[in-house]
């Protein structure tokens, strides 16, 4: 299973083991982590699940599509490496990822 790192809004960082096929949203979600609301369920419809990815992650994760970047364009916390975590599937191929939750608007 890959490994995912939360950096929760205090700044404690965490590192889970994440499924995969899974969004970020959900394995965070899972985990316990209730400072993400993800209120949609992973509809891309609110915001609530806003992340940002760690640098050395963010060409690997690459940038929102047009929903997504629309609902983070809401966000005063937004910046060039904000995604919604419901859009971004947890694969084998961003074991390691590290995202830091996205301070509430």
């Amino acid at each position: 299973m890959p490994k995912l790192t939360i950096v929760n809004r205090a700044g404690e960082e965490s590192t889970i083991e994440a499924q995969t096929g899974l969004s970020v949203m959900e394995n965070i979600r899972d985990a316990g982590f209730d400072e993400l609301l993800a209120l949609c369920g992973g509809c891309c419809s609110c915001a609530t699940c806003h992340i940002q990815i760690d640098a050395d992650w963010t060409d690997v994760v690459g940038g929102p599509n047009g929903d997504e970047d629309d609902l983070l364009d809401s966000s005063d916390h937004r910046n060039a490496a904000s995604r919604l975590s419901c859009q971004v599937e947890m694969t084998d191929a961003l074991d390691g990822l590290k995202v830091i939750i996205a301070p509430e608007d």
